[in-house]
């Protein structure tokens, strides 16, 4: 009777996730880096990454772009966990960015960053650093 192999050993599919990237005039170099900073971030984590929408122009302002438009079609799809970013940056400027980031929990689904917003630090009255409140 031959043996069944553990769970860990075989394969599996999911939680399924979409990239998406702004990236503008940066060199071949820099678009292959974040694609890949994207793979290894969702290999890390065990994520699928199905595919990756990308902006080409990081100039634009419009919230309704057609690879964010995409990105928001597939995102809705009922096996999708989410989308991955390298930085917040990516969604675009800072009126674009909110509202694609309402856009993006109106659907139910997780918005994961490489590299999260970092908070800022103050100095208390004594010296010592504390970090700052959001909002604060």
């Amino acid at each position: 009777m031959p043996s069944e192999p553990l769970t860990e050993h075989r394969p599996v599919h999911g939680p399924y996730v979409y990239g998406y990237l702004r990236h503008g005039r940066a060199r071949a170099g820099r678009r292959q880096a974040l694609a890949e900073s994207l793979a290894l971030y969702c290999s890390q984590h065990e994520l699928t990454l199905c595919g990756v929408f990308t902006e080409a122009d990081a100039t634009a302002r419009d919230i309704h772009s057609p690879a964010f438009t995409g990105a928001l079609d597939v995102l809705a799809l009922p096996d999708t966990y989410g989308l991955v970013i390298p930085t917040r940056s990516h969604l675009g400027p800072r009126h674009v960015t909110a509202e694609r980031e309402r856009q993006i929990a109106d659907l139910d689904v997780r918005l994961m960053m490489i590299r999260p917003p970092q908070t800022r630090r103050t100095r208390t009255p004594a010296g010592a650093s504390r970090r700052a409140e959001s909002g604060a």
